[in-house]
């Protein structure tokens, strides 16, 4: 391993990857792996948690996702591919973890509640469900990964993974003898004080509230015959602050095209408006040509207004400055039609995609080349994973 910094991302596999997928995430792995040390995984027990039912799609799946993968330009020589589920150590880290954390944290986490009101047509009242940040906090601290590349709704995933990192040192990571004597001066202040702190304690290490540092220093004052050492060792207590087992990783925002629907909506095969990355070229100019447009152009001879169009959203990610132009002066004033318009995203999408294609026909043509990258990626993948499962055990006192 290197000294890079360390990059950990995954996606489920539930069908084909699409266009929405490679401008949202993909693109961005091409550019990390050449940076950081990015391990990349098949997320198929995540997968499990909405397909428990229907498990025949996550097999059919997986292979043909790292071959989206690949053909993107992600390079298994430069970044690990693996299968989450071929290391039993994320699922042993995941019930390790799942021993100290509370309830209220995962029903808190925002996906929780929504995913269950836009999949109503699936039962989500499963403990796989409400508990699956908690198995990607494991995805994540596993590999002590420094960064978790992800967008904005997804931030709150990783906050979740930091929490748990905190109280897991917190619990695990202080030196026995620090307690026995943080207890001993606890109990010597007056019990008001001494709650005062414990409280302190809880809002930082349970709540992540870094506000009751700031004030901890002002309230230590008031014990003029404190020594430095014993406030040194309320300061630890009330940070959770003692040796850190797993790493607490930061939020790499993506700074990502995003690329809707055909329809405007978000891009989904669910919502069947999706154009997956390797889709054949007469499908991709049939669905581009049927897009809809600005309600208002009903004739070839009626203004329009680009905002109000699809079709505009696709020429952000994939029209310059000069055909941006172009478009906008065409369709208020007229000059130009919808399907000359659209015609001109068909073709850049095409152009993006010919690459793809070139790069995926080896591995279409040799599925065994496919499985032995997997193979290779698991075994570089679990040497991580042991390693840091060796310090899990040695902390909580399980290596008898």
């Amino acid at each position: 391993m290197t000294d890079k910094k360390r990059v950990l991302s995954g996606m489920r596999p539930t069908g084909a990857l699409h266009l929405g997928h490679y401008h949202g995430a993909l693109k961005n792995w091409v550019r990390l792996q050449s940076e950081m040390e990015c391990f990349y995984f098949v997320a198929d027990w995540h997968a499990l948690t909405t397909h428990y039912e229907n498990p025949d799609v996550i097999e059919a799946s997986v292979y043909e996702m790292v071959i989206d993968w690949l053909a993107t330009g992600i390079d298994p020589e430069q970044c690990t591919l693996f299968l989450q589920s071929r290391l039993p150590e994320h699922a042993e880290l995941f019930t390790l973890l799942a021993m100290g954390t509370p309830l209220s944290w995962l029903e808190r986490v925002p996906t929780y509640k929504d995913q269950q009101q836009q999949l109503k047509d699936k039962d989500l009242s499963t403990y796989g469900f409400l508990g699956y940040p908690l198995l990607q906090a494991a995805d994540i601290l596993i590999y002590k990964a420094h960064y978790v590349p992800v967008g904005e709704d997804q931030a709150s995933h990783v906050e979740l993974t930091r929490e748990a990192a905190r109280r897991f040192n917190d619990l695990y990571g202080r030196r026995k003898t620090d307690d026995a004597k943080t207890a001993a001066l606890l109990e010597s202040l007056p019990k008001e004080d001494a709650r005062y702190i414990k409280s302190m304690a809880k809002k930082r290490t349970e709540q992540g509230d870094d506000t009751v540092l700031a004030k901890l220093p002002g309230f230590l004052s008031k014990f003029e015959t404190m020594g430095s050492d014993d406030k040194a060792l309320l300061t630890s207590f009330v940070s959770g602050k003692g040796k850190v087992v797993l790493v607490e990783p930061d939020v790499l925002l993506t700074n990502a095209s995003k690329l809707p629907g055909l329809d405007g909506r978000k891009m989904s095969k669910s919502y069947g408006n999706a154009i997956g990355i390797r889709e054949e070229a007469a499908s991709i100019e049939k669905k581009v040509r049927e897009m809809p447009t600005d309600p208002a152009r009903v004739k070839r001879t009626d203004a329009g207004n680009p905002e109000k169009c699809p079709v505009w959203q696709f020429h952000l990610v994939y029209s310059d400055e000069n055909r941006k132009k172009w478009v906008t002066e065409g369709c208020t004033t007229a000059g130009i039609g919808c399907i000359e318009c659209k015609k001109t995203v068909s073709d850049a999408i095409l152009l993006e995609q010919q690459p793809m294609l070139d790069r995926a026909k080896p591995y279409i043509a040799n599925p065994a080349r496919v499985r032995e990258i997997v193979d290779n990626g698991c075994s570089r993948a679990q040497a991580v994973a042991k390693s840091t499962m060796t310090d899990v055990r040695k902390a909580m006192g399980l290596n008898y």
